[in-house]
C-alpha cells in the first residue's frame, strides 16, 4: 500500500512538484511519492523539471493499459465478464494484433511475465525461434552482410511464438477459453476500425515496401494503392477468417494445421526458407524471472533471450550507490546514462539465447554492480572500451515495434506482457489468405559481427544466427513488488529504449517519488554504449541538454523516445491506477 508521510509532504511542496501535480490534475498529494509502509523517505529531488501528467485511470476491480483504446476496452470487458488478468491480457493482445498490427499480433512474438494471485511467477518466452534451415552467415552476400534481407521479406522472419504463449497461459492460468476470447477481435477484423494518426503514418511508411509484396497490399492499401487516411475504415476479412479458423480449432490450426502449408508455399515461391514442419515444432519456453531489490522493493524482469530483465536489474543495481534524489538533474541524468552505457556494453558481447549460449548470471550480481558503479565519474563522461568480466562468467549462468500492455485484477493477478512484430508491419510480409502480418525478428540476431541492425545494436558470437534460436530481444515487461505484494508492473515499446525508458520510469517513481501519470510524461534520455551518444527527448530543457554535453556527452535529439504503460496500485491500496503513454493514443481503463 502506497503512503506519502507527512514530512514528505512538506519536502514535496517545497520543491514546487506538489504545486505542478495540483496543476495537472494529479489524483491527491499522495501520489506525489510512491513509497510503502516502513520505507525511509527519499530526500526531495533537486532542481527537479517536470513534465504535465499524462491521464491516470482508476478502478476497484481491475485496471488495463494499452496502446489503443479498443484493445483496453477489450480487456475490460473480459474483466467485468468474471476473467481474470491473464484472460484480460490475452484479450488485449489479440485485439490489438487487429487495430495495431504494425506494432504486433500473431505473426510475432511476446514476453509474458505474469504473477499469480497465490505469490508464484512465471516468464512465458513466446520469442519467435530461427528457422530449421537458419545458417550463420544466411544474410551474407559476397562477404558483406545485407541488411536487407534481414529486414524485409522472406528471409527476414523468424517462427511466430505469440499465440502459443498466449494459449499456454490461457490454459494454465486464464479463467476463459481461446475461442471465448478471439472471436470478438474476429468481429473487429470484420467490420473494421477507424484508423488513427499513428496508423495512418505508419500505413505511409511501409506504402513502398508493400508494393513488393501483392498480399500485403491487398491487406493494408486501397484498391488504387493509396494508404487509408485518418478515419477511414479498415477491414481485415482473411484475418477474421484466420481468427474464426484459431476459434474452431484452437492454436492447432495455427501450428500444425492450414496456416503451416500456406507459410511454406509463400516461402518457396519467394526465396524464403521457412517450412510447415517450423511451425509444428515451435515450443514455448518457461523460465525463471529475473529477481533483483531497489530501495526496498523486489522487482520481477524477464530473463534471458530478453536482455532487458537482465540490464534494467543491472542498470538499477548501479544507480543503487548512488542518491540520485539528492543530485540537481544534470548529475542524476549523467550518472543514469553512464550506467545504461555501461550494461549496454555487456550486452552487446554477452548476451544471447541461453538455450545455445552461456549468459552469465554475474550481469545481475551486486559485487559486479559495485564495481562498475566505481567507472563512474560524477563530472565527466568516461569513454568504455568494452565488456566488463562478470563474476564466475564461465559457471553460473542463466537456464535454459513493439507493443506492451499490463493488466491487474482484484484477485491478485497481475500481467506484463511485451508483444512485437519487431518494426513497422515487420517483414511487410503477409501470408496470402489468412491476413497475417509476419515479423522480421531474424534481424535482431548479429548477421556478422560488427554489423549493427535497425536499431544500431552490434552483436557478437552471443547473438549468431543458428537453426532453432531465439534472437536476443530488449523487450523489458517488469513487476514491482513490496512485501511479497505486487504493486506495479510496467512496461514498454522502443526497440534498445525499452531498457531505458523501464529504468527511467523505476526512477522517477521509486527514487523521485512521482505518481505513474508524472513518470511517464517526463522526458527520456537513453545511451546504448554503440554509438557513443546520448539520445534526448526534444522536451529535455535545453539548460539539462547544456550540461550534459559540457560533462562530455555527444547529443542527439529525438522528437520522442517509445511508448511505455504502467498500472500500479493506489496510495491507500484499495484502488488500482493505470496510465498509457501519452506520447501515444492509447489509453487505462479500470472498473
Amino acid at each position: 500500500m502506497f503512503w506519502l508521510p507527512t514530512d514528505s509532504q512538506r519536502k514535496l511542496k517545497r520543491s514546487g512538484l506538489f504545486r505542478h501535480s495540483l496543476r495537472h490534475g494529479a489524483f491527491c498529494a499522495a501520489l506525489g511519492v510512491l513509497l510503502l509502509t516502513g520505507c525511509s523517505t527519499p530526500a526531495p529531488p533537486k532542481q527537479m523539471w517536470t513534465a504535465p501528467a499524462a491521464r491516470a485511470a482508476y478502478g476497484e476491480h481491475g485496471m488495463v493499459a494499452s496502446v489503443d483504446p479498443v484493445a483496453t476496452a477489450a480487456g475490460v470487458e473480459v474483466l467485468k465478464q468474471g476473467g481474470n488478468a491473464i484472460d484480460a491480457a490475452v484479450a488485449v493482445a489479440l485485439t490489438l494484433g487487429v487495430v495495431n498490427g504494425y506494432n504486433s499480433g500473431i505473426g510475432g512474438g511476446c514476453f509474458m511475465l505474469i504473477q499469480c494471485a497465490d505469490g508464484s511467477a512465471v516468464a512465458i518466452d513466446g520469442r519467435e525461434m530461427a528457422p530449421a534451415a537458419a545458417s550463420r552467415d544466411m544474410f551474407v552476400r559476397n562477404g558483406k552482410a545485407d541488411t536487407g534481407l534481414s529486414q524485409m521479406g522472406a528471409l527476414a522472419s523468424g517462427v511466430p511464438g505469440a499465440l502459443a504463449a498466449y494459449d499456454y497461459a490461457l490454459k494454465q492460468f486464464g479463467r476463459k477459453s481461446l475461442k471465448e476470447l478471439i472471436l470478438p477481435a474476429a468481429e473487429i477484423a470484420e467490420r473494421g476500425f477507424k484508423v488513427d494518426s499513428h496508423y495512418a503514418g505508419s500505413l505511409r511508411s511501409a506504402q513502398k515496401d508493400f508494393a513488393r509484396f501483392p498480399s500485403s497490399c491487398a491487406a493494408f492499401l486501397k484498391p488504387d494503392g493509396s494508404t487509408y487516411q485518418e478515419g477511414d475504415v479498415l477491414r481485415q476479412p482473411d484475418l477474421a477468417a484466420t481468427y474464426r479458423n484459431i476459434a474452431a480449432q484452437g492454436a492447432d490450426w495455427f501450428y500444425r494445421g492450414s496456416f503451416g502449408p500456406a507459410v511454406e508455399s509463400w516461402m518457396k515461391q519467394n526465396g524464403g526458407i521457412m517450412t510447415a514442419a517450423d511451425l509444428r515444432n515451435y515450443h514455448i519456453a518457461l523460465r525463471e524471472p529475473v529477481t533483483t531489490r531497489y530501495r526496498g522493493y523486489e522487482l520481477l524482469a524477464f530473463p534471458p533471450p530478453s536482455s532487458g530483465g537482465v540490464h534494467v536489474a543491472q542498470i538499477l543495481n548501479i544507480l543503487e550507490h548512488y542518491q540520485l534524489a539528492a543530485m540537481d538533474q544534470a548529475t542524476r541524468a549523467h550518472v543514469i546514462a553512464e550506467a545504461m552505457k555501461l550494461a549496454f556494453a555487456d550486452r552487446a558481447f554477452w548476451l544471447g539465447d541461453p538455450d545455445q549460449v552461456r549468459v552469465p548470471h554475474g550481469l545481475v550480481d551486486k559485487s559486479y554492480a559495485a564495481t562498475l558503479a566505481q567507472k563512474i565519474d560524477l563530472k565527466r563522461a568516461t569513454p568504455v572500451s568494452g565488456h566488463g568480466l562478470p563474476p564466475d562468467w564461465a559457471g553460473d549462468v542463466f537456464k535454459k515495434h513493439t507493443t506492451h500492455f499490463s493488466v491487474a485484477d482484484a484477485q491478485g493477478n497481475w500481467v506484463a506482457c511485451t508483444a512485437t512484430v519487431n518494426t513497422g508491419f515487420g517483414s511487410k510480409v503477409v501470408i496470402p489468405g489468412t491476413g497475417v502480418v509476419m515479423n522480421n525478428q531474424m534481424d535482431d540476431f548479429s548477421i556478422q559481427p560488427g554489423v549493427t541492425n535497425f536499431f544500431g545494436l552490434i552483436g557478437a558470437e552471443a547473438n549468431a544466427v543458428a537453426p532453432g534460436k531465439r534472437p536476443l530481444s530488449s523487450m523489458s515487461p517488469t513487476i514491482v513488488l513490496k512485501n511479497g505484494r505486487p504493486v506495479l508492473a510496467l512496461g514498454a515499446a522502443g526497440g534498445p529504449t525499452i531498457i531505458s525508458q523501464v529504468v527511467l520510469a523505476l526512477v522517477n517513481m521509486l527514487d523521485l517519488g512521482m505518481s505513474p501519470e508524472m513518470a511517464i510524461a517526463q522526458p527520456r534520455w537513453h545511451h546504448q554504449w554503440s554509438p557513443d551518444e546520448i539520445v534526448v527527448e526534444k522536451s529535455m530543457p535545453a539548460e539539462l541538454r547544456a550540461a550534459l554535453a559540457e560533462r562530455g556527452h555527444k547529443l542527439k535529439v529525438n522528437s520522442s523516445m517509445g511508448v511505455t504503460q504502467i498500472v500500479g496500485r493506489t496510495p491507500d491500496g484499495k484502488r488500482f491506477v493505470g496510465t498509457a503513454d501519452p506520447r501515444a493514443l492509447g489509453t487505462a481503463e479500470g472498473f
